[in-house]
């Protein structure tokens, strides 16, 4: 990619004014690129690297170079590293002594802070070729596959098959990698990592089983060269996993009789079996389904392989999707064409239905090449029916007058398979192809007497006059297969000529010495019919003919003619053959069936080199046979941690044990309850998604109009009891209004938590944290909004309209001497991905009153600010929210075996870990807890032996583990395993800081 960025960029290849040709051929410019690298100033560095690398572009050999290039491989400047490993890239393998001597060079490129950089060391190392460096590669490799970077890791399954071929003994240590790396969730790996897979073993198909959803779901945003690779191996794939969708029902009839009762039951056993109604496979839905879409796709290659994937998996019914925008790539390149019509002369012998309504996109043009001519031809003659042939036949008229000889020739045989597999027309076909026998091109009278000698085979009685006029174009015609084949005929059929096959044969019997291989066989094999049926006018000829062909150069005619004499002309050394040398001459022969060539190809996959060659090519994996029984479709199952299944019936119960302890502080405020509606629909939200997991996508989006429904009535309640808690406020003077909305409102839901799963006793109220623990953030100074305060909190409480967005509590005070009226959010300027759910409108603030709102916002786990502005009746402010990287998760239950677990599979690069030292005040246990879940919003998971927390990021639901593993002297160890690397980076920042402050 790099050096196609360097052609673009033509600026700096040549910045000297001389002309590039002529810079480029001087005799001495190696010399001047040499003193260039070995200068000590980058730029000249630069520079010459530029001009190698444009030298390679325009395909000049820059292999001597090498020793100068590669010493500068350990340059500090990153722009000639980047062009260093591009040559090395090339030259490599050519110079691989040399590459050799700069292993260690390569090894620390390896470890380089640059992505481009690793993943240039690493192909630079799979391109050397010796085996000795083979247990380097192999650690490269594995420590590759666990880089940060997924440009790296599509790197390194690029480099498997590399080392697979140079040292195949190593297939298990990479099949280990391959595993690995299918379970890669990125796009950029896919495709790369399924190439890998399909080089070292594409027999382990159950490396594929838990991958599989993943990989159909993520087959959209695949890159394109990805997306064939995938669909090709997934098309196999499902071959072997499900059943044929197109499966025979057919069940057998109550009029059949059957002599024994054992018999009878085990067919009505069968019989029942069958009469089963099909049933797809989800799984099979989901891969057809994932698949549709790429039919759209700007790349030819990958609408073929969709195409091939549906016509091998997919129902009668609904293989027909694929055949427009087959149609579609024949308006392409020339190639294209030619791959595309192969592929549709097959399909359209089975399944002809699917393109007859596009029978004009066939339709042949005088610019077309020959060869994409023939394929038109093919699919029109596949097509043809009883309906339209008199249209094709029309067009096939026309074709007849090109002046491509080979495209005539190929008409011609077209008019001979139509007139075979249509009956109706097989007399006109006849009729036309004997017309084409007066026409003054030799090539096209030979191919008419070709095609109607087998026509004539299906009726020969009827077309006696045929004969004979073709009898008599044995002078004119010279092309060896059309005379043989008018031999042929009047050999076949003498008796219906029996005065012009004689004299034929005299005139053949004079030019025989001069005549092809293929038409003395077929002058012998006339002169033994006539002798067997007019012996009396054609002995002495026959004799003539067979000592003539007794001394030709060609020994299978001179062993043609002894076999011959020794079997129509007895003798006393006569065998018992001779008796019945009539019946083996003049037997019935069958009429032959004009098939087309593609027949039989479709056992080979669509698409791939072997269909197009009709023979099986290096590397070609077969298609195999549907499977007779269904396999457990459980192996594609993947498991899903218990926390995320915890019921509603559970949930109430929690409710219920909160009640009686909350009651008593918060009274008859009400966000208890909404609290609680909340965590309900976030539960309903969470087991939709866990549906739309296991592919029944129609449930999830159900559940998620339930809860949306929900939400909105939620919303309605929650404004009137708000209205009410204003009037409440203004009754109680004796605490301040402001401490009571956020004592009552914003209480950590890692609180609930921890008093969920440690129950305590209520005379214990101290152990609870002050809500004081919620930061508050100043949104608008009252100077700036004219008497106007706004600060907010994230009040870590699920946000009930939408359990995706985060709940931010603003608290309003209006400090002027006069009333704000029609308080609202206008004009939100979002980040990509990032969505606002606005507090509903407050229409009175009187003076010197204080009103709380919660608004959701869906900051896509990422701490960019939401930017909107906060309008009053008479002036709008812009205002902006940050979100802490701990405010972006929330908490979640989780046993201390569940949290050992997802950390094990949450190794490499999920996970950082950074040493500390704590301070005496934050060595003890309540100290830390209380410092980790203030800087993140997550739950302590309960009975283990550090101190570990638990959450999801609220928008995508990806695993937060944290813990702090303390040692003697104040050390410790802080580690924070997360699915998203860069949420994971920000958040261990946030708690070093924490604990360490």
């Amino acid at each position: 990619k790099y050096e196609c960025f360097l052609l673009k960029n033509s600026d700096g290849f040549v910045p000297t004014e001389q002309d590039p040709e002529k810079l480029l051929s001087t005799t001495d410019i190696h010399d001047d690129l040499k003193e260039m690298l070995d200068s000590n100033k980058d730029s000249l560095k630069l520079e010459a690297m530029k001009r190698i690398v444009a030298m390679i572009a325009r395909g000049k050999n820059a292999s001597d170079l090498f020793p100068a290039v590669v010493k500068n491989v350990a340059c500090k400047n990153i722009e000639v590293k980047k062009l260093v490993y591009v040559y090395l890239v090339r030259y490599a393998e050519e110079q691989q002594d040399l590459a050799l001597l700069s292993i260690s060079t390569f090894q620390r490129g390896l470890k380089d802070p640059n992505q481009l950089i690793r993943a240039s060391a690493l192909r630079v190392l799979s391109s050397i070729r010796v085996t000795i460096i083979v247990p380097i590669m192999m650690l490269a490799i594995k420590e590759a596959a666990s880089d940060m970077s997924p440009y790296v890791r599509k790197t390194a399954a690029h480099a498997i098959p590399k080392l697979y071929s140079l040292d195949p003994e190593q297939k298990d240590c990479l099949i280990e990698v391959i595993e690995k790396l299918l379970a890669d969730k990125t796009t950029l790996v896919a495709g790369s990592v399924v190439m890998a897979f399909e080089e070292v073993c594409p027999e382990r198909i159950d490396l594929i089983h838990k991958n599989y959803r993943k990989l159909c779901n993520l087959l959209i945003d695949v890159e394109e060269w990805g997306q064939v690779v995938i669909i090709n191996m997934l098309t196999r794939y499902a071959r072997t996993q499900f059943l044929n969708p197109n499966m025979n029902v057919s069940t057998a009839g109550p009029h059949i009789l059957y002599k024994e009762e054992k018999e009878k039951k085990k067919t009505e056993a069968t019989a029942i079996v069958r009469r089963k109604p099909y049933v797809m496979d989800p799984d099979h839905r989901l891969l057809l389904r994932n698949t549709k879409p790429l039919l759209q796709s700007r790349n030819a290659a990958v609408v073929m392989a969709v195409a091939q994937l549906y016509f091998h998996l997919a129902p009668k019914a609904e293989v027909g999707v694929i055949a427009k925008a087959l149609v579609r790539l024949m308006r392409s390149h020339s190639e294209v064409q030619y791959v595309v019509l192969q592929n549709v002369a097959t399909m359209s012998i089975k399944r002809r239905g699917m393109f007859e309504p596009y029978l004009k996109s066939f339709y042949i043009r005088s610019t077309d090449p020959t060869q994409i001519k023939v394929l038109k031809l093919e699919v029109l003659t596949n097509l043809a029916n009883e309906t339209n042939i008199s249209t094709i036949l029309r067009e096939f008229q026309t074709y007849i007058k090109s002046n491509d000889k080979d495209f005539v020739a190929a008409t011609i045989q077209a008019i001979g398979r139509c007139a075979t597999n249509i009956g109706e027309v097989r007399d006109t076909c006849l009729n036309g192809l004997v017309q084409l026998l007066s026409n003054r091109d030799e090539l096209v009278v030979a191919e008419s007497v070709v095609v109607i000698k087998k026509l004539l085979q299906m009726q020969p009685e009827q077309h006696s006059d045929i004969i004979k006029h073709m009898a008599k174009l044995t002078d004119n015609i010279q092309v060896p297969m059309a005379r043989a084949s008018i031999l042929w005929l009047i050999g076949e059929y003498c008796e219906h000529v029996p005065k012009i096959a004689p004299d034929v044969l005299r005139k053949m019997a004079k030019t025989f010495t001069n005549e092809e291989d293929i038409v003395k066989l077929q002058i012998i094999n006339l002169a033994a019919k006539l002798y067997l049926t007019n012996s009396k006018q054609t002995k002495l000829l026959t004799q003539y003919v067979l000592n003539l062909a007794k001394y030709d150069q060609n020994y299978d005619i001179r062993d043609r003619a002894r076999f011959i004499r020794q079997l129509i002309v007895p003798t006393d050394k006569s065998g018992a053959l001779s008796k019945y040398a009539k019946k083996l001459f003049l037997a019935l022969k069958p009429a032959p069936v004009l098939e087309s060539p593609f027949k039989d190809r479709d056992h080979f996959q669509l698409g791939s080199l072997s269909h197009l060659l009709n023979a099986k090519a290096g590397g070609y994996q077969v298609l195999p046979d549907w499977p007779e029984a269904a396999p457990d479709p459980s192996v594609r199952n993947v498991e899903v941690p218990e926390w995320t299944k915890c019921s509603s019936r559970e949930k109430r119960k929690e409710k219920k044990a909160d009640k009686p302890f909350y009651s008593d502080s918060e009274g008859e405020s009400g966000p208890t309850e909404s609290a609680d509606s909340a965590s309900d629909t976030a539960s309903g939200s969470e087991s939709g998604s866990g549906s739309e997991e296991s592919g029944s996508g129609s449930e999830s989006e159900e559940s998620n109009e339930e809860s949306e429904s929900a939400s909105e009535e939620d919303e309605e309640e929650e404004g009137k009891k708000k209205k009410k808690n204003v009037e409440k406020i203004k009754a109680r003077k004796p605490v301040p209004e402001s401490v009571q909305m956020f004592a009552t409102i914003c209480k950590p839901a890692w609180l609930n938590m921890q008093f969920l799963l440690n129950p305590l006793p209520v005379s214990v109220p101290q152990t609870i944290v002050p809500s004081g623990n919620l930061k508050t953030y100043e949104l608008l100074h009252r100077i700036t909004g004219e008497g106007l305060s706004v600060e907010y909190c994230f009040s870590r409480q699920p946000f009930s309209p939408d359990p995706h967005m985060v709940a931010v509590k603003i608290q309003f005070t209006n400090s002027a001497t006069s009333e704000a009226k029609s308080l609202h959010v206008e004009d939100a300027k979002l980040q990509s991905g990032m969505r606002i759910k606005e507090f509903p409108e407050i229409e009175v603030l009187p003076a010197g009153e204080t009103v709380s709102v919660v608004m959701g916002i869906d900051f896509c786990d990422s701490t960019q600010a939401a930017n909107f502005q906060l309008c009053t009746h008479t002036r709008k402010f812009f205002v902006s929210i940050q979100p802490p990287v701990g405010e972006l998760m929330m908490p979640i239950f989780m046993t201390e075996n569940e949290f050992k677990k997802e950390q094990g599979q949450l190794m490499g690069m999920n996970e950082i870990t950074e040493k500390l030292t704590l301070e005496e005040k934050c060595q003890g246990e309540h100290a830390i807890v209380q410092r980790v879940t203030t800087a993140a919003n997550l739950s302590r998971v309960p009975c283990g032996s550090d101190k570990e927390f638990a959450g999801k990021t609220v928008t995508s639901g990806s695993l937060v583990l944290v813990s702090v593993v303390t040692k003697e002297n104040g050390a410790a160890q802080l580690t924070v395993n997360c699915e998203k690397m860069v949420i994971g980076t920000m958040l261990v920042k946030d708690i070093l800081q924490a604990l360490t402050q």
